[in-house]
């Protein structure tokens, strides 16, 4: 996830119920970012680790995308699911509940923890826990002659591994930077934090039992949690429980804060503190597994900058998506070239820097720039929404003491384009499955 580093807020991830009553509830899970997890956390991640993992994720979310153009789906976890933008939330596993701590992930596909199974599995993990599915009644593992395994989970890396009927469906990750899991397919009972402070069960979940894990990706993680868009994701089981919404919202990334849960069927946008929402098409069906949306435009200032339009062309390469396992933005190279060129020109006469170490392109010494003098950048959705993060998300700080970069990545000549989590902070984001809409509104999270 060499010099300097960042630390992403703590947020709120909100599953919602499905019609709003004053005796609706929701599902809630409450959630931190890996470094606050840390004896000794520093104020920021490390920039120059978090680009190297962000690409590493954004060539793997290119690579899927690219297989499922197709009508084919390969799925392969989250890409890599615990990229640099790690959040940490805990959840309640198996009869009797035991709480894990997972990173929660929008693009992942599979929910899965450290795992102990017939003897396979470490007894102890420094720093994490493991589950030990013999102690649970509620522990179903998925056989391996099943159709599930053969078929469904195959697209997961289910093994094709089936010695006996009464064998588990075992899987095998391997992600792009050379981390993998390892174990097998199970059906779980969650223990569910609800909106009304009540508590709730969600049975026959998948769940993966991981048995063996090697790499740096997994650190201070119990396992992963899946809120991507896929059949067999928690948030596939938890709207068919709650209904066909979730939500997030990030708070300032250089924040300190903890922020409280608050959901509803329909969002409390004055208790959020928010003001009317925007709304855009939520682009299902585009770029499976992930949240894709119909960017059309980028401006600055009053001046919609000259990007072609095939940037923004799922059937010819390109195309964006929302996600929460990137910190940067990455843009194809037209549009990051208009993007850093139209910011620069307002950067005249700012120091411009290159610290030791960083490898980001467009680093300032601000320490005496007034932000009111660089022009609001936004993004332009398909049918007029307009989203327009705060000047810090995409002028992000540095642990230099003054020195500022521009938050974004050239994503190559034709890619797919990342709305990464810096970028997204201090908004409240609604993700309506239903009615395949994303509501957006400026938010302090609180």
């Amino acid at each position: 996830m060499k010099t300097t580093t960042m630390l992403l807020c703590l947020i709120t991830m909100l599953l919602i119920a499905s019609a709003y009553s004053k005796e609706d509830t929701g599902m809630r899970l409450d959630m931190k970012h890996r470094d606050t997890l840390s004896p000794n956390p520093t104020p920021f991640h490390r920039i120059e680790d978090i680009m190297g993992m962000d690409q590493k994720r954004h060539g793997l979310i290119s690579q899927k995308i690219k297989t499922t153009k197709g009508g084919a789906k390969m799925s392969l976890g989250a890409g890599f699911d615990f990229g640099s933008a790690q959040y940490f939330s805990e959840i309640m596993v198996g009869t009797p509940a035991k709480k894990f701590r997972v990173i929660v992930d929008t693009g992942s596909e599979l929910t899965w923890v450290n795992c102990r199974f017939h003897g396979k599995g470490k007894e102890k993990l420094e720093n994490r826990e493991v589950f030990r599915a013999e102690n649970s009644s509620s522990f179903r593992k998925v056989g391996c002659m099943t159709k599930t395994c053969s078929e469904d989970l195959a697209k997961m890396f289910s093994l094709a591994i089936c010695p006996t009927p009464r064998t588990p469906c075992a899987y095998d990750y391997r992600y792009v930077d050379g981390s993998s899991a390892q174990g097998v397919f199970a059906k779980e009972t969650f223990t569910l934090g609800l909106t009304n402070d009540s508590v709730t069960s969600i049975r026959g979940l998948l769940i993966g039992c991981s048995s063996s894990t090697e790499g740096s990706a997994f650190r201070e993680a119990d396992g992963i949690l899946g809120l991507a868009l896929s059949d067999y994701s928690f948030t596939s089981k938890a709207i068919s429980t709650f209904g066909g919404k979730f939500s997030y919202c990030l708070v300032d990334h250089t924040s300190r804060k903890t922020s409280p849960t608050i959901s509803s069927s329909v969002l409390p946008l004055v208790y959020h503190q928010t003001p009317v929402r925007r709304t855009a098409r939520l682009d299902l069906n585009l770029l499976p597994p992930f949240y894709a949306i119909s960017i059309v435009g980028i401006s600055i200032g009053d001046t919609m900058l000259n990007i072609p339009p095939i940037v923004w062309d799922v059937t010819r390469g390109g195309g964006t998506i929302l996600d929460s396992g990137s910190s940067l933005t990455f843009l194809a190279d037209a549009a990051y070239k208009a993007v850093v060129s139209g910011l620069e020109r307002h950067l005249v006469g700012v120091k411009r820097v290159r610290p030791e170490g960083l490898p980001m392109e467009y680093c300032y010494d601000t320490s005496k720039f007034d932000d009111s003098k660089l022009p609001q950048l936004s993004f332009h959705f398909k049918g007029g929404a307009r989203f327009a993060p705060y000047r810090k998300s995409y002028l992000i700080a540095t642990a230099a003491p003054g020195v500022r970069c521009l938050g974004f990545v050239p994503a190559g000549a034709q890619a797919t384009n990342v709305i990464g989590n810096i970028m997204q902070q201090n908004h409240l984001w609604e993700f309506d499955l239903t009615a395949s809409t994303l509501s957006f509104a400026p938010s302090t999270c609180l």
